[in-house]
């Protein structure tokens, strides 16, 4: 009961949403720069590696059916608590792994459990916070959020080339346990047991059927999930880019990753701002605007080039990161509020969808458009261009405030 809880601040309350959304984040990129360590130790080759990632996203993206509508069954406290416990354990299970089969067994019990932060997340900001609230909130998350992937690789290559690679997964496990007791004395639970759904498998997975026939819900979920692969097409790469396109060291993937993230926080900063001043439509529209022309100018800039170089191959990736972070907050809540009272479920569709189009990019996609520069901007701009393509069509049934 909430009684039981300490209430944390407002402020207090939006950084631990934002850790709960971190922690899934960390787990991929801190790794980053330990790969051709971890390729040597465990006696794989990149491709091989490059699963770890796949497996993770894979496992993520099935539990995300299961996140949202167990916290609407159960309330959201129990299921992040018992997600931020099983990350804990697959995170010890990874550090002691001596073989790849063992690795991507607990690099998949991660992305079994990551979710619960994110996906529950969303949902309890919609509990408490409504209309240009909800936006500012959500816009503030993403930007404490943003930091993750910016500083998980600097992290990851401090403790990596000093301690091994496996040190980097006792760290891991020692985020999320700090992340459970900071949950267990200051999460509250946002959602009653008056309206609470039934857990019953069946008509779940109906509901499922019934969201994917419902195109308004499509097209945002799709927008949402080519607008983030635009950028996630380069985390997955970023081994690759950082190592032998930019030249640079196991320690320096923040060379990439700051501006990125930068980019980033600049957009949900935007977005905030926008809140309650503009119309959603108009801030999306601007979003894709400012993606387009910085695909555009990166396709140009690795064509031209004889070689690419920091800060300019960087650039493009911070401009198009401001338009990815201003575009998806506003198209998460017009999501959300399609099922004002299936919160969880909705949000566990929606994670559902983007996590399987970036399984798709890591496993497939970036080993395919790694080699070259020119071929990960092209990637990058054609998801952006897909991501348009679904806001058009979403915008065009005249739904929502579009």
């Amino acid at each position: 009961m909430l009684s039981k809880h300490t209430e944390p601040s407002p402020a207090g309350f939006v950084v631990l949403l934002a850790g709960l959304a971190m922690f899934g984040p960390f787990s991929i990129d801190t790794i980053f720069p330990m790969f051709p360590d971890m390729e040597r130790a465990l006696g794989i080759n990149a491709v091989q590696m490059q699963q770890t990632i796949s497996v993770y996203l894979l496992a993520y993206a099935l539990m995300a059916l299961l996140h949202g509508p167990l916290s609407d069954a159960l309330g959201r406290r129990v299921v992040i608590l018992g997600g931020v416990a099983v990350f804990v354990a697959a995170s010890v299970g990874c550090a002691l792994s001596t073989s790849l089969w063992q690795l991507l067994l607990f690099r998949a019990l991660q992305g079994v459990s990551a979710g619960s932060g994110l996906i529950v997340g969303r949902a309890i900001i919609r509990d408490r916070f409504e209309g240009a609230s909800a936006q500012r909130v959500m816009s503030r998350i993403t930007m404490v959020f943003g930091v993750a992937p910016a500083i998980a690789p600097i992290i990851g290559g401090l403790i990596g080339t000093r301690f091994g690679w496996e040190a980097i997964f006792w760290f891991l496990a020692l985020f999320a346990l700090t992340l459970l007791a900071c949950c267990w004395r200051w999460l509250p639970e946002t959602h009653p047991r008056e309206n609470r759904l039934p857990l019953d498998p069946l008509p779940l997975f109906g509901r499922y059927f019934e969201l994917l026939r419902n195109p308004a819900f499509v097209w945002l979920a799709l927008s949402g999930a080519f607008n983030f692969a635009a950028l996630f097409i380069y985390i997955a790469s970023a081994p690759v880019f950082v190592l032998t396109h930019l030249r640079l060291g196991p320690t320096d993937f923040g060379y990439f990753f700051v501006p990125a993230i930068m980019g980033m926080m600049s957009g949900a900063w935007l977005s905030g701002r926008r809140a309650g001043r503009h119309a959603p439509a108009s801030t999306v529209k601007l979003a894709y605007r400012v993606m387009l022309v910085a695909g555009v100018v990166n396709v140009a800039y690795c064509a031209l080039a004889p070689s690419v170089s920091w800060p300019w191959a960087v650039l493009p990736v911070l401009v198009a990161g401001a338009g990815i972070s201003l575009a998806f907050p506003t198209l998460t809540l017009l999501l959300l509020d399609l099922y004002p009272h299936e919160r969880g479920t909705a949000s566990s569709l929606q994670a559902f969808l983007q996590l399987m189009i970036s399984s798709v990019v890591a496993g497939l996609l970036s080993p395919w458009l790694a080699p070259q520069p020119v071929t990960l901007a092209l990637g990058s701009v054609g998801a952006t261009v897909l991501g348009w393509g679904a806001w058009r069509a979403y915008a065009k049934r005249g739904v929502g405030a579009v």
